[in-house]
């Protein structure tokens, strides 16, 4: 029987798949069958950690905001002051409040004032 040569399609799609594993070592880098498998485990834990970066930040900003406030006594707790801010329609995310709570204190004077003040 004369040999068939082969397609370029199968090459194709295991030198894309190569292309991801560009940084692994040793077997995961070398042979196809453990390229694809680690591949497919690297692209699922990209997509689940996008998400848990999300929350690990959040919670990361709302701990930073609540010992600003209970150390510097601008309010009692951190719900307070997150309860009072939505109450005066006062816009700021909480990533925003923990970047003043951290480097400049005096400022969340100022916005624990306003939020005080308004009527």
């Amino acid at each position: 029987m004369t040999r068939v040569p082969r397609g370029y399609i199968a090459r194709r799609r295991r030198t894309k798949m190569r292309s991801f594993a560009s940084n692994f070592r040793g077997a995961h880098l070398r042979l196809n069958r453990m390229i694809i498998q680690q591949v497919r485990r690297a692209l699922v834990s990209s997509h689940r950690d996008r998400g848990r970066q999300k929350r690990d930040f959040r919670r990361l900003w709302i701990t930073r905001i609540n010992a600003a406030t209970r150390v510097y006594n601008v309010f009692d707790s951190y719900s307070k002051l997150i309860h009072s801010l939505y109450k005066k329609e006062l816009i700021l995310n909480r990533k925003m409040l923990a970047q003043v709570a951290v480097s400049n204190p005096n400022n969340l004077y100022t916005i624990s004032n306003k939020i005080k003040t308004i009527n």
